[in-house]
């Protein structure tokens, strides 16, 4: 799939100051009229939902402005410490399932190693740039504060001749890792600290996962980042607010290095921050290193891999970036924003069942014990198209215990000792005795039915039962292990203060209960999605199902249970 045979794989744009600048270079004849943009992350984890707002931006212009316009995939892989071929192999997966594809323009900065340091070596014949001695503690003493100037290093007055000899032994692998570095010579009494003379190069012997060990010094992010930029002839540099103060030492860069094949502007939008979660890889990665989730891929993780196990749509996570759009003012979008989109398009697309989630068996003693039917329920009533499927019923079936009540409180118009309610599709029941245990628990309901208020009658003088409940056939159900997924903190901004975010964490994000379900969905196939009827929505998981023995993970549910916790 190229990226312009994509373009229906995203939702209609809004105007924004992003695209309106794009607009007005279109119109000034800017780039031959060109729009080429980039997706440039670095493989040093799993990508998570604020990237996929990057991804639906920077892909979705190249796709909005075709054919002269395309979007690069390129992997900023400059720390090989922290990066490995597992994550970039995630990444591809990611925007590919996001509905995108780069097509032939995939690229690695490590493809420009060679280049940058060319391009270093030229900033040192100009003068603006040298090798400096001091430790990384020193750099930031002489960096300065916001209030007061940085001082020179005392190494900043080295000669062309001299920097260029400790800049090739320094390749050469002459000296320790993290003794010297090459700066940029800028300003050190810039009222930008990021101006004040930023590193640009630093020893380090690691083994890169594409260049192996063939260079023991690597290009900092800040300098490798421009420059790949305008070696791709990238027309327009799309990043979020915390790049903003990297501007300047992105346009010096581009201004002071010849033989570049493009020059690239950059502009800042704010990053998607969700309440009740964290966007930091290095927090991210804490959990999954810690084993407070089970792994990057974990359904309550905010990562793309995540909410795609959990049984979200990439049509669905298109829509909210849509939706919550682009802006230049930092906020916090609801979590309850992003699962208004994936309920609205599940509900067109999932098909119906019956499942109970905590069982309680009902015996219609009435119904006669040897007596089974099947009745049709709606695949999807929001798709005429859907069909129908027939469900058995006998005498014997399975009810929700929250279905039930002993002693019904006011408001409880479910079934309860004496009273009536509906089984969904069938008929009404009535609760005539409740059995229990020898511990006090409940065995079992003894009720009986009214033939008269099957499905379709309407009896004249009957009373409407106030309740309508779902069910399964004790005699057919299917056992299947259903994976209740929750808010993975108790808290909307879990790292806003001081304490460790971890304090916040969510007891109850998981809960596993033993499920009853029709059985339609013992032969439900992984990656199946289905709204069980008045519970949820709910995902067949990729991973752990077998057939006959499914596996559910609730991708969210019928509404949005945390608006009545936050207003308490």
């Amino acid at each position: 799939m190229s990226q312009t045979d994509n373009a229906t794989a995203t939702s209609p744009a809004k105007s924004d100051f992003i695209r309106d600048m794009i607009a007005e270079d279109l119109q000034q004849g800017r780039n031959d009229g060109w729009v080429v943009t980039r997706f440039p992350p670095e493989p040093n984890g799993y990508l998570h939902i604020g990237h996929a707002k990057s991804i639906c931006l920077n892909f979705g212009l190249a796709l909005e402005n075709a054919p002269k316009a395309r979007c690069h995939l390129r992997f900023d892989d400059t720390n090989p410490i922290k990066e490995d071929t597992e994550y970039v192999e995630s990444i591809m997966e990611d925007v590919k399932w996001l509905g995108f594809d780069w097509g032939q323009h995939l690229f690695y900065a490590s493809d420009y190693f060679e280049k940058l340091y060319e391009f270093a070596e030229q900033l040192i014949t100009k003068g603006l740039a040298y090798v400096c001695d001091l430790s990384p503690d020193q750099v930031r003493e002489y960096r300065g504060t916001l209030t007061e100037p940085g001082k020179n290093s005392p190494w900043r007055d080295r000669s062309v001749e001299e920097n260029l000899e400790l800049f090739r032994k320094m390749r050469a692998g002459e000296f320790a890792d993290g003794s010297r570095i090459l700066r940029a010579k800028i300003d050190m009494a810039h009222p930008n600290i990021t101006m004040r003379d930023p590193a640009m190069y630093r020893i380090m012997r690691a083994h890169h996962h594409r260049t192996g060990d063939a260079w023991c010094i690597y290009p900092m992010y800040d300098y490798a980042h421009p420059l790949s930029d305008a070696l791709e002839s990238i027309t327009h540099s799309l990043c979020t607010l915390e790049f903003e103060d990297h501007r300047p030492f992105y346009e010096w860069l581009i201004a002071n290095v010849n033989g570049l094949p493009g020059s690239p502007y950059q502009r800042e939008f704010a990053r998607l921050n969700l309440n009740y979660t964290v966007m930091s890889k290095r927090k991210l990665l804490r959990l999954v290193k810690e084993n407070h989730v089970n792994g990057w891929d974990d359904p309550r993780m905010p990562t793309i891999s995540g909410f795609r196990r959990r049984g979200y749509t990439p049509e669905s996570i298109r829509h909210f970036c849509s939706t919550i759009g682009l802006t230049k003012f930092k906020g916090v979008t609801d979590y309850a924003v992003l699962e208004h989109c994936i309920r609205d398009d599940l509900n067109k697309r999932a098909l119906r069942a019956s499942a109970v989630l905590r069982p309680i068996k009902v015996v219609i003693e009435n119904y006669g014990a040897d007596r089974v039917e099947e009745l049709e329920f709606p695949n999807n009533p929001e798709d005429p198209n859907a069909g129908v499927r027939m469900v058995p019923m006998c005498n014997e079936i399975y009810i929700d215990a929250d279905d039930f009540m002993e002693e019904p409180v006011d408001g409880f118009h479910r079934l309860a000792p004496g009273r009536e309610v509906r089984l969904k599709m069938a008929f009404c029941i009535i609760c005539k005795e409740v059995v229990k245990n020898a511990d006090g628990s409940i065995k079992e309901l003894i009720c009986t039915y009214d033939e008269s208020t099957r499905h379709g009658k309407k009896p004249e003088g009957r009373p409407k039962p106030k309740g309508i409940i779902h069910w399964v056939s004790a005699r057919h159900a299917v056992d299947a292990e259903v994976r209740l997924y929750d808010r993975l903190f108790t808290v909307e901004s879990p790292d806003a203060g001081d304490e460790d975010f971890l304090q916040f964490l969510n007891s109850a994000s998981l809960e596993i209960v033993a499920a009853k379900v029709e059985p339609s969905l013992a032969i439900a196939g992984a990656g199946a999605r289905y709204q069980f009827e008045r519970v949820g929505y709910f995902y067949v998981d990729p991973k752990d199902s077998v057939l006959g023995r499914p596996v559910f993970n609730r991708t969210v549910t019928l509404k949005d249970s945390w608006a009545k916790v936050a207003a308490k």
